[in-house]
Formats: structure tokens, sequence, C-alpha cells
């Protein structure tokens, strides 16, 4: 059920420094399977790729002012919101200037807070706010990190992996004890699992002995349905709500909700 509108939205970061392993795409997918759900969700394209944007069907010719505006300028939120073909989903794209947004802020005071500053005025108009950072911590990944409740973190079922994500987890900890101690990790999401691969099971089984209960049950396979509706810049639920990848994403998206509901009550 979606929460009443007095309440305030979930903000959720979805972050891994290490790129390619699906964050972007876990963020349009689940963003667009929560709003299926019933819930009111908006997305936030942190990222100057401005994949997310693309994958949502905002192509880079026809963005306009957005997350840049927002932080840089001091915008308003609620005038920088696009609508997407999924009922519920809004999206704040990245507009084109937003790779400079990391210099810029070096010198601002206060430049941990933007964003969290810029969403307090539509938490209340929305029941998700989902934020698609970059692969890297910088100053944007750390103003997600300052805005947000949790963090989702994809984690590709890959060699290595389990080390790349340590480097996040330890900034996700100091962030809690000097900027925003709210801040937790929520759920860590396997994505890119193959059964037939060998190194895919061993990848999430380390993954279950050393995380416990924040890796999500859920997992996302490697599915080319996945990849198809991006580049026709719709969520795979949309493209084939009958492929496995829009079955396990919104799959994840229960399961994320019942989470987020369950830490809220």
């Amino acid at each position: 059920m979606p929460r009443t509108q007095t309440d305030t939205a979930f903000v959720l970061a979805l972050a891994n420094q290490k790129g390619g392993v699906g964050k972007t795409t876990t963020a349009i997918n689940v963003a667009a399977a929560l709003a299926e759900l019933g819930q009111r969700v908006l997305l936030i394209d942190l990222d100057p790729q401005g994949n997310a944007s693309t994958g949502l069907g905002i192509a880079y010719e026809a963005r306009r002012a957005g997350t840049y505006a927002m932080m840089i300028d001091g915008a308003a939120p609620e005038t920088l919101l696009r609508d997407t073909d999924v009922a519920g989903l809004k999206v704040i794209a990245a507009d084109n200037d937003l790779a400079g947004a990391e210099i810029e802020l070096v010198s601002d005071e206060g430049r941990e807070h933007r964003l969290k500053e810029s969403l307090v005025k539509v938490a209340g108009d929305f029941d998700y706010i989902l934020i698609d950072c970059p692969p890297s911590l910088g100053l944007l990944t750390l103003n997600a990190l300052v805005a947000a409740h949790g963090v989702l973190v994809p984690l590709q079922c890959e060699f290595f992996a389990l080390e790349g994500i340590s480097q996040l987890t330890r900034t996700v900890d100091r962030v809690r004890r000097a900027l925003n101690p709210k801040l937790d990790i929520t759920g860590i999401v396997l994505t890119m699992f193959d059964r037939r691969n060998n190194l895919s099971e061993l990848v999430a089984e380390d993954a279950r002995g050393f995380f416990k209960t924040q890796v999500m049950d859920t997992l996302i396979p490697r599915n080319i349905r996945i990849s198809e509706a991006q580049s026709h810049g719709s969520a795979v639920m949309r493209y084939d709500p009958r492929s496995s990848g829009a079955q396990a994403y919104s799959a994840l998206a229960s399961e994320l909700h019942a989470r987020v509901m369950k830490e809220s009550a």
C-alpha cells in the first residue's frame, strides 16, 4: 500500500564506485517496479553520464534543466520533474552541465548538503526517492549519501566483486559517523547472475557469508531483455513484462518495499 501524503519519502541511494555492475539498470527498474506496486516514485539522475535519463526515454539532446540546476543554481525541484511512460514514476534528469558540478561544489560551504536541502521540498510528494549515483565516491555521491536514509548496492557476480564493495561500506560508515547518523545499507543486490556459471554461485555464497542478511534474496539474472529495454528508453517490465529480468526486478522491488516498511515500523 502507498504511504500517506503526509509521510516523508524514503530516500535510497544506489551506489557502487565500480562501474558496469548494473547500478543504473537497477535504479531504473526498481523505480519502475515500485511505481507498479502503487508507490509514488521519483528517480534522481545524479550521474553525469545521464544513462538513467536516457533509459527512461529522455534523450541527451532533449535534456533541459535538471539535477545541476537543482543543486548548483538552486532551481526548485518541483519545476524539474519529468514524466515517464510508467504511471507514478517521475524523474529529474541529469542535465548537460552536471559534469562540472563536482568542481563547483569544492569551494562551496555546506557542499555535502546541497541535495538534501533540495529534496526536502518534494519529500512529501513521493513515497520513494531513488538516487542514481555516479560510479565514484566524489562529492555528488557524498551528497546522495547525506540525503539518503539507505543505500542499495548492486554487486555484480564476478571475481573481485567483494573487494570493490569494501571501499563503499567504509565510506557509508564515515558518512554515518560524520554527516548522516541515520544512513544504513538497506540491501546488497546480486546482479548479472548466471546459474550456468559456477563463479556466480561462489560470489553469491561469499556475499551471503560476509554480508549476511544485508544481501537481498532476489537475484537479478543476465537477461538480454533488460539491455534491450534500456536501448528503447523503457523499463524492462514495460518492454517485456514476462521476461526473467522483469520478473526479477518486480520481485526485488517487493522485497525492498517489505524491508523498508519493516525498518520504518
